[in-house]
């Protein structure tokens, strides 16, 4: 048992059941977690929109907060231990070498991977984000058009809150067999400064093309 939990509900200057209340709400929090990684390994959604559904499905919306995002990868990297530690390695390079494809053909705008295939943990079912860094909004787009590639273009929240544009495409995965979402979000030149800022962790949140070649050679499947 947590050693500061305990004195904090024994102390006599606490509030009656501050214990008990802190401890559900850990429990509600771990079985949102719980539940929101399988939803993110096996449905491929985001954290906040896997969360928000656990949280409904369980019942448990107005129970207390929901999970932060550490506490949800931990959960993810919890499942992908225990279910999917024999394909998971294998899909996690095959993300990765497409990643390392698209980056390069779009080297020009300075590419940097993030997301569950930086991070690694993703599957077969995560899509691929990439950020891209450019003097010219328009300019991976008109990239995207003279290669002949279809997108999608739509507004997205970006790393630092703001809205940015999204370019998705489909890309073909003959390693795994199936279409993968490849998601570039574009960001002004200058956003670069703010874009390898620590995380909670400590870890970078995102690497370029040289960064990914270094982990998936220190990183055997």
């Amino acid at each position: 048992m947590n050693m500061h939990r305990a004195s904090l509900a024994t102390h006599p200057g606490a509030p009656a059941g501050t214990g008990g209340h802190n401890a559900r709400m850990e429990s509600y929090q771990a079985e949102i977690a719980a539940a929101a990684a399988r939803m993110i390994v096996e449905e491929g959604l985001d954290y906040g929109a896997a969360k928000r559904r656990a949280a409904k499905q369980l019942g448990a919306g107005g129970r207390g907060g929901l999970p932060d995002n550490d506490q949800v990868e931990a959960a993810v990297e919890e499942y992908i231990a225990l279910f999917c530690a024999d394909t998971q390695p294998q899909e996690l390079r095959a993300l990765r070498e497409l990643a390392l494809e698209w980056m390069q053909r779009l080297a020009r705008f300075q590419p940097y991977l993030g997301g569950a295939v930086w991070r690694g943990t993703a599957t077969r079912n995560s899509d691929i984000y990439l950020q891209l860094f450019c003097e010219d909004s328009k300019a991976a787009e008109i990239a995207l058009i003279d290669m002949g590639v279809r997108f999608e273009a739509r507004s997205v929240p970006g790393f630092q809150g703001t809205l940015v544009d999204a370019l998705s495409v489909h890309v073909r995965s003959e390693t795994l067999g199936q279409n993968m979402g490849v998601h570039l979000m574009v960001y002004d030149l200058d956003d670069i400064r703010g874009a390898l800022h620590p995380d909670s962790r400590g870890r970078s949140p995102r690497g370029d093309a040289a960064a990914l070649q270094r982990l998936m050679e220190n990183t055997s499947p």
